[in-house]
């Protein structure tokens, strides 16, 4: 039995993985990339669509035949039931997605001690109480900072009014130092925010309140028009209606009315030259009055 005209058909459904190339293209095993410099057919490029995406097709898939040609004669590592390729160093360097960061400003208390040559020390999170006789929290809830659980009993100072609550005037000092603390994390945050802008903080501030000036001036119905003015307040820079000169030349003129039958003409309503809502509400008020 002949089976060759079988065999010579199931072979041709397949691709051959010999790919001939003018140039040998650029093989990046590292980043499974190939990078092929050879000229593209144009003729082909500007045929129809159908005969475009085969021979984009057809070049694809030679270019990655290509890349696995070469990936099998890599070094391999037999596992219990795969082989592994062991790919080279990567050569082609990728750009950044994004710009590089910017070192971040030190903040007072870093500038502070780096003058002073203070070094960070690292404590470690957890703290033995000898009075409980356990392993308790440095700061936080249970913390041995807090407060409000230890001690037991306190000391009125002299110069304070016996009556008082001294563990209320704790807990006051305490929400003091916190909200003292949360305002200067604030501080650091808004000059950091200055410096990378390149402004000093004062002027950052500055030009935040004036903003704040000119946007509280809309809650008026005159835009701020007749507000008492503050001591160096910035000037409102405004929209200035512009007028056309009373006497000009014939052919402006008429250029200028033409231009308005035109607009008229093509029911431009974008234009400056009908005041749609001021004639509805013109329209309107005359027919209550009739009514």
């Amino acid at each position: 039995m002949d089976v060759t005209g079988i065999l010579e058909e199931h072979k041709s459904r397949f691709k051959t993985i010999q790919v001939d190339r003018l140039i040998p293209p650029d093989l990046d095993l590292g980043m499974l990339a190939a990078f092929d410099i050879n000229m593209v057919d144009e003729d082909k490029l500007r045929a129809s669509q159908g005969t475009r995406d085969a021979y984009l097709q057809e070049l694809s898939r030679e270019g990655t035949q290509l890349l696995i040609n070469e990936l099998f004669g890599l070094p391999t590592a037999v596992d219990e039931d795969s082989v592994y390729a062991s790919l080279p160093r990567a050569r082609t360097v990728l750009p950044r997605e994004k710009p590089v960061p910017k070192e971040k400003p030190l903040t007072r208390w870093e500038k502070f001690a780096k003058i002073k040559k203070i070094q960070n020390r690292k404590k470690s999170r957890m703290v033995f109480d000898e009075e409980a006789g356990e392993w308790r929290p440095r700061y936080g809830f249970k913390g041995v900072n807090n407060d409000d659980q230890r001690p037991w009993l306190l000391e009125v100072p002299g110069n304070a009014d016996q009556y008082a609550d001294q563990f209320q005037a704790k807990r006051e000092e305490k929400k003091a130092r916190i909200e003292k603390n949360t305002r200067r994390q604030q501080r650091n945050i808004e000059e950091r925010v200055a410096s990378e802008k390149g402004l000093k903080p004062q002027e950052m501030r500055k030009r935040q309140l004036q903003q704040a000036i000119v946007m509280s001036k809309g809650s008026t119905a005159s835009l701020g028009k007749f507000d008492d003015k503050l001591k160096g307040e910035p000037k409102i820079k405004g929209l200035k209606r512009k007028f056309d000169p009373l006497v000009t030349t014939t052919d402006k003129e008429k250029t200028k009315n033409m231009d308005i039958l035109n607009r008229v003409a093509k029911g431009d309503t974008s234009a400056t030259v009908l005041n749609v809502r001021k004639a509805q509400r013109a329209v309107n008020k005359e027919k209550r009055k009739q009514k």
